[in-house]
């Protein structure tokens, strides 16, 4: 299986410009833990934030502003926000 989260850290001007980011809903939340599953992939790039992810039977993944991050299609995870998130997203 390939791997459910995939973060590139710091990607360039122009790939966030070929993905249409700035285009996106952002989505935002304070400081919780809560369990979650994608229905379809998501790909977010985090504006602000400190976050773990860890999917279930699986490591933790963490990252921050900046990076941009891949959500598989039916992954079941948790999420640990560290720091209060803000996040452009795009669902498929």
């Amino acid at each position: 299986m390939a791997t459910p989260i995939s973060v590139v850290h710091n990607p360039s001007a122009d790939q966030l410009r070929q993905l249409g980011v700035a285009d996106w809903p952002i989505w935002s939340c304070g400081v919780s833990t809560f369990p979650w599953t994608y229905d379809a992939q998501e790909t977010c790039l985090l504006l602000e934030g400190d976050v773990t992810v860890t999917p279930d039977g699986d490591e933790p993944v963490r990252f921050g502003a900046g990076d941009l991050v891949t959500f598989a299609a039916g992954l079941s995870c948790s999420w640990d926000v560290h720091v209060p998130v803000r996040k452009h997203y795009r669902f498929g």
